[in-house]
């Protein structure tokens, strides 16, 4: 039997392409993150808080912190809360990086970038995020930040990522997704009770920074937190 003739021809021109431009945002950001100064953190929260919300000075504070500490705040490069850790880095003297994203309503870069680059697919983003930090800070958020929160959950779950700490502030805001998680995927043994140990749940800034450092030192001299 012969081969189907939509077999034999060759795939779209138009899907060539998009791989493609897939194949060079991914070597832009490779580009981008190979020049990122380490130790560095990704911190991830709502674009939505407004400079009056009391979490905005809370993620304005634990952006100056990581400064401080030395490590460089890389956030998703929006408004609100990813404003205000890039904010704080900025205003302590850190190198602030914004990883944006195009969108249909037009996400602009916030104005507190010292780095900014602007990716079309949000798993490479992703990728981005986790490539240039040492640990996530996760930060009040919706469906974004807790697909953020649940792809870096999986990829240490899975050891595709090793010494990664994950800090929530926020305890008021996330104590009843933990919940959740112990009463239902824990106790239905869907995650283990190491699973549940990944994160560590804070209302202190100056916490989050420690267990994001305390990872980075535990770590050997060269290694790298991605499989």
């Amino acid at each position: 039997m012969g081969v189907p003739e939509a077999l034999q021809a060759d795939p779209d021109e138009g899907e060539r392409l998009h791989v493609d431009q897939i194949a060079d945002e991914f070597f832009d950001g490779f580009d981008v993150v190979a020049d990122i100064a380490r130790p560095a953190v990704s911190i991830f929260g709502s674009a939505r808080a407004p400079r009056d919300h009391p979490v905005y000075a809370h993620a304005r504070e634990v952006g100056r912190l990581f400064a401080q500490a030395g490590f460089a705040v890389v956030t998703g490069g929006g408004p609100g809360l990813m404003e205000a850790a890039n904010r704080g880095a900025q205003e302590a003297g850190g190198v602030s990086i914004g990883f944006n994203i195009e969108l249909p309503h037009e996400q602009a870069p916030n104005e507190f970038l010292d780095l900014s680059l602007t990716f079309r697919h949000f798993y490479v983003r992703k990728t981005m995020f986790v490539k240039a930090a040492d640990g996530f800070v996760i930060l009040p958020g919706g469906f974004g930040t807790l697909d953020e929160l649940f792809e870096s959950l999986t990829l240490i779950q899975t050891d595709k990522v090793i010494d990664f700490p994950v800090a929530l502030l926020g305890v008021e805001y996330w104590s009843g997704l933990l919940a959740w998680l112990r009463d239902r995927p824990l106790v239905e043994g869907m995650v283990s009770p190491a699973d549940m140990e990944i994160m560590t749940i804070t209302d202190d800034p100056a916490e989050a920074v420690r267990v994001i450092a305390d990872g980075y030192r535990r770590r050997p001299e060269g290694h790298t937190v991605c499989r």
